[in-house]
């Protein structure tokens, strides 16, 4: 249920209203150390798939004053870096007493990256005999992936083995310039042990029935969710066994030190940090079933919902929110 479709005269309601008020001030009572995690692509990111001035502007002037702000995205850091170019990277107080950089959680979980250092603090790789079972399940159904290998602590080299459909040429298109990834076109990988990412686009059908398989038969971490753009084509990602944004979520509020973590997304791989968050957002553009389960529905990813959201509860009084 979201909190802003409360107002009906029913004493179960008003309970769960008052049960919000509650959690509300348990989050961000006085001394409270809240992270706020963002999803990008439909959350942070507006649909023109840019971080917005204003968004940009806010988000710096909240990490001035010490908010924890970071993402968790399925993207690589060969598109989170450019995109987040404009937004500094926040700072937390370790054990220690030292600042250190809060990386973002980019690739769905498997990877950490370090936006102030360029390089990645983390990354799970695929197990070599995953790698292989996954490549043939997708030969089995026709689909060929673009398959990224790490190489050093900060590039991605991704293969992918066969002609493109229009709409990984697209995505191609879209990268092929970036720093960070080189891509290797009608080829495969040398070898499948330093594989941290199978990422391929098709049919939703086709996309559901490798999906489904690949649960079966690996330990790995396999999802698939609508493209936003085009409804009728799946997006299947697959990670090492136990890769998660809720596992990388919950790691990071424990390393940060924060009493709690609030989260925004709006597409089905979001639910599992939703779940595991002490406050889920979501914006409201975000599908049904993530509306359903979000504590809090916002405005969409064009009205700078997140950067607002987060503005309201630290600086209230900015003339930033005088100019929404």
């Amino acid at each position: 249920m979201s909190f802003f479709a409360i107002w009906t005269p029913d004493v179960r309601v008003f309970g769960y209203f008052c049960e919000m008020i509650n959690l509300r001030n348990d989050i961000f009572g006085k001394g409270k150390r809240v992270l706020y995690v963002s999803d990008m692509d439909g959350t942070l990111l507006n649909s023109a798939s840019r971080v917005s001035d204003r968004s940009a502007r806010m988000l710096n002037e909240l990490m001035r004053a010490g908010v924890m702000f970071t993402v968790a995205t399925a993207r690589t850091p060969a598109t989170v870096q450019p995109l987040l170019g404009a937004i500094r990277q926040s700072v937390c107080t370790g054990p220690d007493g030292t600042e250190r950089h809060i990386p973002a959680i980019v690739m769905t979980g498997a990877a950490l990256w370090d936006r102030h250092d360029a390089r990645f603090r983390s990354v799970e790789l695929i197990p070599e005999a995953d790698a292989r079972s996954i490549t043939d399940a997708f030969a089995r159904h026709g689909i060929h992936p673009f398959v990224y290998c790490l190489s050093g602590d900060s590039f991605l080299n991704v293969y992918h083995p066969a002609a493109m459909t229009s709409r990984e040429d697209a995505f191609y298109q879209e990268r092929r310039h970036l720093t960070l990834k080189r891509f290797h076109l009608d080829q495969h990988p040398a070898s499948l042990d330093k594989v941290a990412l199978f990422f391929a686009i098709g049919p939703v059908k086709g996309v559901q029935a490798v999906c489904a398989e690949l649960q079966e038969a690996t330990e790995c971490a396999a999802a698939w969710y609508p493209d936003i753009f085009m409804p009728d084509t799946g997006l299947i990602d697959l990670y090492a066994p136990g890769v998660s944004k809720a596992k990388a979520v919950t790691e990071m509020k424990r390393s940060t030190g924060a009493d709690s973590v609030v989260v925004f997304g709006d597409n089905l791989n979001d639910l599992p940090m939703m779940r595991v968050a002490d406050l889920a957002v979501a914006t409201d553009n975000a599908l049904p079933q993530v509306k359903e389960q979000a504590d809090i529905v916002i405005g969409s990813n064009d009205s700078d919902a997140v950067a607002r959201f987060i503005m309201e509860r630290h600086l209230p009084d900015h003339q930033l929110l005088s100019e929404l």
